[in-house]
């Protein structure tokens, strides 16, 4: 990639921007001062900003100071921009490995220069925002930086603080700044959505920005995080993913639909029969968990019976579903790949939603969920369906997503994000007997946006279920203490 160079103005700051150069050119000496005698909130803020963005990416960062944010992030390609030369000055020196540019993000002249460098796989604004004289207008400006799968993270201060940190702007604790923008997160969501940013995530961090003696720390990572009581603290995160240009669009993709099925045979037949050829390549891979029933011998059958459809059939190694799904998702050829449980309580027939959510750019994590409809006679126990609403709302809690249902087993992504996932999955390792969470937790991680697909579920028809209320509901809660430390309270 060419090196950024600083563009040619195209049109004069305001004065209060120019105000806010001065003020950033006079304390540029001493902002990594300020950044040490708050060592322990900007620790918390760099350490939930590389969880939010993974290391070797593409990044570009607004409003970068003197660099130290930045390098952080170990990007794979760095770009720092500042209105401030005499912070820029410093980071170079500071910062040989990345980039720096000085110049107003706020100039189209400054925007045109970095499409040379982009796009970008992450762009993030800490604090930014507030500096920005036209905040959807700079917003909508940066979509020549991005890719379909660009994060772009605005991360800022609570307005509720701003006496506090103004208090602290006086007695010397904190850099001063101009007259700012305080605004509440859902100004910035509603900024990010008229930009056409669509924000799939949203986190609030720092109770007590202090370690006072681990006390700051703990009440941090145990407390802060609480419903409620998080929307008191210092910093507010919001995550946001560009729209398609068209979102009536639909994309010709291919698809792959894995069924994982064990003692499941006399499903196998009306399985592939009510199926939909829903796309041009579609492909159904069985993965077979040594059935008693002659599960393995009907897909045989059913394989040879039907030619014109593209059907593969594995013997599944290990055991759970967890590792049918990994292996079904590695022999996956398709754009797209799905999860259909063998027991059909799922119909076939719901699978197009699932694909036109992708293939219409609606999501990119699409999640069945059974607790909309009313449910038929004998589908779901009384004590089970309880339990799922329970779990729901920890779920949704715990990833900052509304999740209806987290243990409907159908389940869709495009297989480049999966790929991703599988990249990342040592962040929470082989965890999942279900192979539900290793999915949704993955894509949590890489801030995919959630979408749920309401459908109709149905009681079984054939064979048994194989969950086990009690024994799975215990393996339930664990999963939720472990994705309490993953994703809530992560070091």
């Amino acid at each position: 990639m060419p090196e950024p160079t600083a563009p040619a103005a195209t049109r004069p700051i305001s004065a209060r921007k120019q105000l806010l150069r001065e003020l950033s050119d006079r304390f540029a000496a001493r902002r990594d001062e300020f950044i040490a005698r708050n060592r322990a909130f900007h620790e918390d803020d760099r350490r939930y900003l590389k969880f939010l963005i993974p290391p070797g990416q593409n990044v570009l960062e607004i409003g970068c100071g003197t660099g130290g944010l930045l390098a952080a992030l170990d990007p794979a390609r760095g770009i720092g921009i500042d209105l401030s030369p005499g912070m820029i000055e410093i980071a170079r020196r500071a910062q040989p490995g990345l980039d720096f540019v000085a110049g107003d993000i706020e100039d189209p002249a400054t925007v045109e220069a970095l499409v040379a460098s982009g796009p970008f796989d992450a762009i993030v604004l800490a604090d930014t925002i507030g500096m920005l004289d036209d905040c959807q207008a700079t917003l909508a400006g940066l979509h020549p930086l991005c890719h379909r799968d660009t994060r772009l993270i605005v991360a800022y201060h609570n307005y509720l603080w701003e006496p506090v940190l103004r208090l602290a702007e006086k007695t010397g604790l904190r850099m001063p700044e101009p007259l700012t923008n305080w605004l509440r997160p859902a100004d910035i969501a509603n900024l990010l959505d008229l930009a056409d940013f669509r924000p799939v995530r949203e986190e609030w961090r720092q109770l007590i920005p202090k370690r006072l003696l681990g006390i700051g720390s703990f009440v941090n990572r145990f407390i802060a995080t609480l419903p409620l009581i998080r929307r008191l603290c210092l910093r507010n995160y919001l995550v946001a993913r560009p729209y398609a240009e068209r979102r009536d669009a639909r994309a010709e993709l291919s698809a792959s639909v894995i069924v994982p099925c064990r003692n499941e045979r006399g499903n196998i037949a009306p399985l592939v029969a009510r199926t939909p050829r829903f796309c041009r390549e579609l492909e159904i891979i069985f993965v077979e968990g040594n059935s008693r029933d002659g599960t393995y011998e009907e897909i045989e059958r059913v394989k040879t019976a039907n030619p014109q459809y593209d059907i593969k059939l594995l013997k599944q190694d290990g055991k759970g579903k967890g590792d049918a799904v990994h292996k079904g998702f590695a022999a996956a050829h398709g754009d797209i790949v799905m999860i259909l449980d063998a027991d059909m309580t799922m119909p076939p027939e719901e699978l197009p939603k699932f694909y036109d959510a992708l293939a219409r750019d609606k999501g990119e994590f699409i999640n069945g969920t059974r607790l909309v409809y009313p449910l038929e006679r004998d589908a779901m126990r009384l004590l089970n369906r309880i339990a799922n609403h329970v779990f729901s709302a920890l779920f949704s809690w715990l990833l900052n997503q509304r999740f209806t249902d987290t243990l409907c087993g159908t389940k869709a992504l495009r297989r480049s994000h999966y790929r991703r996932i599988v990249a990342g999955r040592a962040y929470f390792g082989d965890f999942d007997p279900f192979g539900d969470f290793d999915l949704i937790f993955g894509a949590s991680k890489l801030s995919l946006e959630l979408v749920e697909v309401p459908i109709r579920y149905q009681a079984r028809s054939y064979g048994e279920t194989q969950i086990s209320r009690f024994r799975h509901g215990w393996l339930l809660l664990r999963m939720v203490v472990f994705a309490y430390f993953k994703l809530k309270a992560p070091r």
